[in-house]
């Protein structure tokens, strides 16, 4: 049965990781999304919290206690202190989660220790296609094997740090079915176009990049000639992305509230009104809903369950909480709300991506 408390080790993350949000992350995230850049230092202090190598088996070099409920108690902690610096910081596990679910042993002991480096790896994949209504289950970028070698041809979007990256994780449709190709920054074919302009997350610098003819090895193929059980690898995409679009929320909800219980009107507090009330009462019970969500998902995996149609409706469901939460609190603050003095803004923005974000954070 689902257990709602969580071990004392988590709880210690979770308070760790949640000073580091407070602390740092939110002194710095208002001058990072305008001036589009996360401070090295800031990456590092967070990268040493180990997130992910202590996901990944101690015979690669980390220290082997993968769960998928912790990777989305992490994950939760970082985007309440800043959706894009969080998915900055972990997009190396779009590119290794993938690896340790569906690698070959040759791909796992040749990619993996990189994620246990004392620096974040220039690591990335590449998901999402400019195209309206992406099913990433039926991606136009192709892959055509002739005489012993893969050719991929198409136009890939929204790929995180693709400017510095040493490998990619490319996806791909193989007869019908998306594969991952694992190549490098120097494949034949392969080019990183212009940088991509977005609504939200603008500290996260993400490329289209353009496949030409790019000839692959079969052993690049990710779980080689059996290729991948790529539902399960969205399914851990999409479990993680929710429970950034739960700290999203926490981050809108919580400002807003204390907003409202501080700033006075006609001799009285403004969450005293009950529109106000009412609304924050919404926010809240919406955030612990999606919540649970998120924590049976994650726990169904962490069991080895298929959760399909689970993470389709959680992702129904959170995708709509977090835009909800989100306007809220720009509601809340009335006419500062829409002003950039305020950080309910940015984060309604940012809310606003996660209907498009497949493929950007993993657990």
């Amino acid at each position: 049965m689902l257990d709602f408390e969580i071990s004392e080790e988590q709880k210690m993350m979770v308070q760790s990781i949640g000073r580091f949000a407070q602390e740092k992350m939110r002194q710095v995230f208002r001058e990072a999304d305008e001036e589009e850049k996360v401070p090295d230092d800031l990456l590092q202090s967070g990268w040493d919290f180990g997130i992910l190598s202590s996901a990944i088996p101690l015979q690669y070099g980390g220290f082997g206690e993968y769960s998928v409920l912790t990777g989305v108690l992490a994950f939760e902690e970082l985007a309440y202190g800043d959706l894009a610096i969080a998915l900055n910081l972990m997009t190396p596990s779009v590119f290794a989660v993938p690896i340790m679910l569906s690698g070959t042993d040759g791909q796992k002991q040749r990619y993996l220790p990189y994620c246990c480096s004392e620096h974040p790896p220039r690591l990335t994949a590449a998901l999402t296609e400019p195209r309206i209504q992406f099913d990433p289950r039926c991606p136009e970028t192709v892959a055509q094997r002739e005489n012993g070698t893969y050719y991929l041809n198409g136009v890939k979007s929204l790929v995180p740090l693709a400017l510095e990256a040493e490998n990619f994780l490319v996806y791909a449709n193989e007869g019908g079915m998306t594969q991952a190709f694992v190549l490098d920054r120097h494949s034949e074919g392969l080019a990183v176009l212009e940088k991509e302009k977005l609504m939200g997350i603008h500290a996260l610098p993400m490329f289209r990049l353009k496949l030409e003819d790019c000839p692959v090895k079969p052993e690049q193929k990710l779980g080689g000639k059996s290729g991948i059980d790529f539902d399960e690898i969205l399914n851990h995409s999409r479990v993680a992305l929710a429970a950034a679009a739960v700290g999203v929320a926490r981050a809108g909800y919580e400002y807003s509230r204390e907003y409202a219980k501080n700033r006075i009107q006609f001799g009285e507090a403004v969450a005293r009104r009950q529109s106000i009330a009412f609304m924050l009462a919404e926010m809240a019970i919406e955030i612990d809903a999606a919540r649970l969500l998120v924590w049976e998902a994650a726990w169904k995996l962490d069991l080895g369950l298929k959760i399909n149609q689970e993470a389709t409706l959680m992702k129904y469901y959170v995708d709509r909480m977090v835009m909800k939460v989100a306007d809220s609190a720009v509601q809340i603050l009335g006419g500062y709300g829409y002003s950039r003095e305020f950080p309910v803004e940015l984060w309604l923005r940012n809310a606003r991506g996660f209907a498009s974000f497949d493929g950007l954070a993993m657990a």
